[in-house]
Order: structure tokens, then C-alpha cells, then sequence
């Protein structure tokens, strides 16, 4: 019979799942809450060491996709660390006020904007506001697919082996 807490647990992993598209939501420390309460709840005995481990490893990635995939992608696209931090502070605020439609739309017109008055060129401000917000996009899909394996491989550390 599964528990209360148990359930708690597949909860956050679901909503770790979740919290990847929507904004403002921790999906990875979702995910990585989950596996620590399920854990702890079976006394460290479920998942096994090797489960724990690999999955606290994909959580421990999936925090560091979405914390710096955009920012990673932004300064393969040229942009300086500073544009970078700036396109991030302007994309949060707009997506706060008009949502994930604001973000990118921040995003893409501050780095355009900011590596264009740096002496850039159009074409390679362009290009640095592209691979900017391309990789926030890539960067949720990362962890999305991270978060899933997460979920999908507790399950099957906990309920099939």
C-alpha cells in the first residue's frame, strides 16, 4: 500500500515534470524534493544507492540546465556576460508582467539591442539574440526530457525492481 508521504512524493516528481514549461517554477528542485522525501520516508532503503544516485544526478544536471542553458547558449551566440545578465533581468521582468510570450521577446530585443550599441553589426546581434533565445527554448526542452527521466526511471526503481 502506498503512503500519504509516498504520494507527496510522486507529486513534486510530477510536478518537477510540470514546472519545466511553466515559468517561475522549479523543476528540477521539484524533482530532486521528491526523490529526497521518497527516500527518507523508506528509511534510505528505496531507491536503492545506485538509483539514488543516477537520479539525484539528473536532478543536479536538470538545476543546471535551467539555471544556465540560456545564458550558455547566449554567449556561443557571441553575447558578452554582461548582455547576457541584462537579457535575463529584462526577459524575468516581462514575463512576470506578459508571461513566456515576454520572455523571449525580452530576451531576443535586449541581447539584439544591447550587442548592437556594443559596435556589433546587425547580422551579429541578430545572431546572439537568435542562439539566446533559441537556447532558452532547448533549455526547457533538456528539462523536460530530464525531469520525465527522472520520474519514469523512480518509478521504475521503486515499483518494478
Amino acid at each position: 500500500m502506498v503512503d500519504a508521504v509516498a504520494l507527496f512524493a510522486i507529486a513534486l516528481l510530477v510536478g518537477g515534470v510540470v514546472g519545466t514549461v511553466v515559468p517561475l517554477v522549479p523543476g528540477g528542485l521539484l524533482s530532486v524534493s521528491g526523490l529526497v522525501l521518497y527516500w527518507w520516508n523508506s528509511g534510505f532503503t528505496e531507491p536503492g544507492p545506485v538509483s539514488i544516485a543516477v537520479l539525484a544526478a539528473l536532478g543536479v544536471i536538470t538545476l543546471l540546465v535551467e539555471f544556465f542553458g540560456g545564458s550558455i547558449a547566449a554567449k556561443a551566440g557571441g553575447a558578452s556576460w554582461g548582455t547576457t545578465g541584462a537579457a535575463a533581468v529584462v526577459g524575468i521582468a516581462l514575463m512576470i508582467v506578459t508571461g513566456p510570450l515576454g520572455l523571449l521577446i525580452g530576451l531576443f530585443g535586449t541581447v539584439f539591442l544591447l550587442e548592437y550599441a556594443r559596435g556589433g553589426t546587425v547580422d551579429h546581434s541578430g545572431r546572439s539574440a537568435f542562439y539566446a533565445t533559441v537556447g532558452i527554448l532547448a533549455s526547457t526542452a533538456v528539462q523536460v526530457l530530464l525531469t520525465i527521466s527522472i520520474l519514469l526511471g523512480f518509478l521504475v526503481a521503486v515499483f518494478v525492481f
